[in-house]
């Protein structure tokens, strides 16, 4: 057992805390929301992500997952520190490092032994150093710090964080990565690597991890949109280069971009660092742009189907969450949809099974939000599809024909068939192939 204190506790941040206390671990998580804290104390999870909640219940009884907004009360006792803390991007897409600078400049005058201070957030190259200078400042003691990115998917996050594909450290101590190895050893035993390597490397692997699998999904975008040029079909494109194992089936899915947390902030950054070094990450910034695009793709197409005027039209939207099995809306290629529809002047009636709080509290009551899928459909002139929910993927057509005005379908996640969209007499177009209908 290690006694561990998460300071943070966003998505990340509860994810950690709570996966190391379900391995026995003490674990006391640090937050300086007050009132989260207590809403936390009493066993109510603040995000929503699938199986956490048991995890978490489960901990909170067994008295190892605690909670306090006491930084010093926090790190008593604690062998290991993680700094679980969120790293907006400003304005020129840089991360902001004020909030972890700022924890670490109250830790040097805290620590009382020595302790590993473990930044988990993503964070550009270079800031395990920023960190170990704002401790040392006022340090008495001896510390390490360590750079372990997470590669949490949202949706699938306890299962990735129990069951880690590999486990990145970065650190030049060897003190620090026996500590960092024993608390791993739990997750690795079907034999998954823990890469040790320096700092500034474990930091870099994460942006150039997210970066990768984002241009993996522009690229096919970009495919995508070329097939509907040329008569091609995306998804016989998708299946014979998926099929190089050189290239992997994994991240070929065409659709509205991609959005989120991680992807978007994590490109920018990575141009951004490479601009503070006077390089140019051109392919990356060819990505933003493509994606950006992306996002509103299908807007063209519903123009040109109403021949150009959506004055009094009303568009049913399923999905408002960036991908399935979230309620996170970050970036969510939903709400550029729903901006630029309301700006042509239709309305708007949503379903999402655990977005749309998060959506009613950015945009209020720009749109309407319906009791389940079929509800939005209520004389809607059509159905246009901006999140994969698996609720979606086997409907009810009679029912979906029934209640929009004239069966129409735009689909930004490729969910259905074409052949048998035309089939059963629905106008259907999708990303990347033949419109029918």
């Amino acid at each position: 057992m290690k006694r561990i204190t998460v300071v943070g506790t966003g998505y990340v941040g509860l994810v950690t805390g709570t996966c190391f206390a379900e391995t026995g671990n003490q674990v006391v998580c640090v937050d300086i929301d007050a009132s989260k804290v207590e809403r936390m104390r009493n066993g109510e999870i603040p995000i929503y992500e699938p199986h956490l909640d048991v995890l978490f219940e489960r901990n909170i009884q067994a008295n190892r997952l605690t909670f306090t907004t006491d930084l010093a009360e926090g790190i008593k006792g604690a062998e290991i520190i993680f700094l679980a803390l969120p790293t907006p991007p400003g304005e020129d897409g840089s991360a902001d490092l004020s909030y972890i600078l700022g924890v670490a400049d109250q830790l040097g005058n805290l620590l009382e032994d020595y302790k590993v201070i473990v930044d988990k957030s993503t964070v550009p190259v270079g800031t395990a150093d920023k960190v170990h200078s704002a401790i040392a400042k006022n340090a008495r003691v001896q510390f390490d710090v360590v750079s372990n990115p997470e590669f949490l998917r949202e949706g699938f996050a306890v299962d990735d964080f129990m069951k880690p594909d590999r486990v990145v450290i970065g650190t030049s101590s060897t003190r620090a990565q026996k500590i960092m190895e024993q608390l791993y050893k739990p997750f690795v035993r079907q034999g998954n690597p823990i890469l040790f390597m320096d700092e500034k490397s474990a930091e870099l692997t994460k942006y150039a991890a997210n970066s990768f699998l984002a241009t993996k999904i522009t690229f096919m975008n970009e495919i995508a949109n070329f097939c509907e040029i040329v008569g091609a079909d995306v998804d016989k494109v998708r299946i014979g280069i998926g099929s190089d194992d050189r290239i992997g089936k994994r991240f070929l899915f065409p659709g509205i971009g991609y959005g989120g947390s991680c992807f978007p902030k994590d490109v920018h950054a990575l141009v951004n660092s490479g601009n503070e070094h006077s390089f140019s990450f051109e392919i990356l910034k060819a990505v933003m742009a493509v994606n950006e695009n992306q996002k509103t793709i299908l807007m063209p197409k519903i123009k040109n189907f109403f021949r150009g005027d959506l004055k009094g039209k009303k568009i049913a939207v399923w999905g408002l969450a960036f991908k399935p099995d979230t309620d996170d809306i970050r970036e969510a290629p939903a709400l550029y949809l729903i901006d630029e529809l309301t700006k042509a002047g239709a309305t708007v009636s949503a379903y999402d099974p655990e977005a749309m709080k998060n959506v009613s509290q950015l945009i209020g009551d720009k749109i309407e939000y319906a009791q389940n899928e079929y509800d939005a459909l209520i004389n809607a002139d059509a159905l246009l599809i901006c999140t994969e929910w698996g609720i979606f993927r086997n409907p009810d057509f009679d029912r979906i024909a029934s209640l929009l005005k004239d069966k129409v379908i735009f689909d930004g996640r490729n969910l259905f068939d074409a052949e048998e969209m035309n089939e059963k007499g629905f106008y259907y177009n999708s990303i990347g192939r033949k419109v029918v209908g």
